[in-house]
């Protein structure tokens, strides 16, 4: 099983049919992985521990942690299953690697998850489980726990980082403007290096990437894309498989598929 990176932007990619991403996630059984996988881990930005924490629950709750959005969007709900055992399963890799993980038997899904997943596989009939990731530590750190859940891509498990390539929503720029310079720079260096195997640099892109902190002036929305690419392997190949841009021209829907 491949892993992937998806961009999963603004909320609004739930509803706003305008937006190119909506139509790449609509078409993903199609296009991108017609074999439903047998049970889905989500790395989701959203949900942030300072240890790997996992959700162990029944039946997914919807997390509206959002605001000022339109009325219907807190009406959505993605009532996938849950994944007690791919949870279990997850703490085990994890210990084993030596990182020290904890469970939640509450949480639900966050945007972060159920946003692109509704448009993936809106049938939720596959069980979900979501997974964490800590602001405080480093790429590098990421990419190990992706390396350590490596084995779940032997087990039927479809490993999803779900970010964003770009991160900046402090920037308020015409929404019809060109892209901003620093959003461009960020995003082909993190292309670029992908397509390149440079995985190190990857993992010290604050060090590396031009703009590094104007596109992502908080980490955890890069930190994803650094447990998807680990548990591809160190063989792993990038593949771009959507791209375009929203929210004031500074927001990547870069997303990509990692295959060893």
């Amino acid at each position: 099983m491949d892993t992937f990176f998806i961009s999963h932007g603004s909320p609004m990619t739930s509803i706003d049919d305008k937006l190119p991403a909506r139509h790449f996630m609509q078409s993903w059984q199609k296009n991108i992985l017609p074999t439903k996988p047998k049970l889905i881990l989500v790395v989701s930005a959203h949900w942030e521990t300072p240890e790997p924490m996992v959700n162990i629950v029944d039946r997914n709750d919807t997390i509206h942690d959002f605001n000022n959005f339109p009325k219907v969007m807190y009406e959505l709900e993605y009532p996938a299953p849950g994944a007690p055992e791919l949870a279990k399963r997850v703490r085990e890799l994890l210990n084993n690697a030596g990182f020290n993980t904890k469970e939640d038997k509450r949480r639900g899904l966050d945007h972060g998850a159920w946003v692109p997943l509704m448009l993936m596989y809106p049938e939720t009939d596959i069980p979900v489980c979501q997974l964490s990731v800590q602001p405080e530590m480093d790429g590098g750190h990421h990419y190990n726990v992706g390396k350590a859940l490596a084995p779940l891509r032997d087990e039927g498990v479809l490993i999803i980082g779900s970010g964003s390539a770009t991160h900046n929503l402090s920037i308020s720029e015409p929404e019809d403007g060109p892209v901003l310079p620093w959003a461009i720079e960020f995003d082909t260096w993190l292309k670029e290096a992908l397509i390149d195997q440079r995985h190190e640099d990857v993992k010290k892109y604050e060090e590396m990437a031009p703009g590094a902190k104007m596109a992502h002036p908080w980490p955890e929305h890069l930190y994803p894309l650094h447990v998807a690419l680990g548990a591809a392997g160190e063989m792993a190949k990038a593949e771009l498989i959507h791209h375009s841009w929203a929210l004031n021209s500074s927001l990547s829907y870069a997303s990509y598929r990692f295959t060893t």
